[in-house]
């Protein structure tokens, strides 16, 4: 019998996992949730994926998040992509299900029928391009979610040298009263940008990042966590 697997993947073992089990479970709620914590952007060196690389078979699912919950390295998840693809393991990727397995399927399958005739000398070449076409946008995808992990590292790093060599205070001063006005957008920061919710950034970067007092920010964390636990009323 064929079996779902949702893989579900944080940086490190203190960060809340469970917003990537919920996604899953709403499209698939019978999956086989395997968690993991580990710190790296390789494949290499993540015991529960290992297993998971020898537990699964031809015919079952493994349900992703994210492209960059299975890799954020794009080589390595291009290639172990195209080995599961290649041994009939089917994913899903539900934030971005134009790289499905079911859609790269088509593409080998929906190409032009061949005539018989020298034409055919075309229609193949069209064919081939097709599918180099859907191989292109696979690779362009897991390239993108590492790109977006540089990037972001850099950017922040970039805004927060900006900011002290125009003199300003880099990080709530000690002490010194953060006004309300300012919890909403500070909120959303963390929400964005740190390791344990939709981000990368460490504590210390995203501390600096929305100018937050050691405190302040880890009691807005502990105000996040608390409304992801809270129930759904539309569920």
């Amino acid at each position: 019998m064929c079996k779902v697997y949702g893989y579900c993947r944080i940086s490190r073992k203190e960060q809340n996992i469970d917003r990537q089990v919920r996604n899953i479970q709403t499209e698939y709620p019978d999956a086989i949730i395997i968690k993991e914590a580990f710190t790296g952007t390789k494949v290499e060196g993540r015991e529960k994926f290992e297993a998971l690389l020898k537990r699964v078979k031809t015919g079952d699912t493994i349900v992703f998040d994210s492209v960059s919950r299975m890799s954020r390295n794009a080589d390595e998840g291009f290639r172990q992509y195209m080995e599961w693809y290649n041994s009939g393991i089917d994913l899903v990727f539900l934030k971005e299900h134009y790289i499905d397995t079911a859609t790269y399927k088509n593409a080998m399958h929906n190409g032009i029928s061949m005539t018989g005739t020298d034409v055919d000398l075309i229609l193949s070449g069209v064919n081939a391009y097709l599918l180099k076409l859907a191989e292109n946008q696979i690779k362009i995808a897991f390239d993108q979610a590492e790109k977006e992990v540089e990037d972001l590292h850099q950017r922040t790093k970039e805004g927060i040298e900006t900011a002290r060599l125009a003199g300003k205070q880099i990080g709530q001063v000690q002490g010194a009263k953060l006004n309300v006005k300012k919890k909403a957008p500070a909120l959303d920061i963390i929400r964005k940008h740190s390791k344990d919710f939709d981000g990368t950034l460490t504590d210390a970067e995203c501390m600096k990042l929305a100018g937050l007092a050691r405190n302040t920010f880890y009691k807005y964390k502990r105000e996040l966590r608390e409304q992801d636990s809270e129930p759904n009323p539309e569920k």
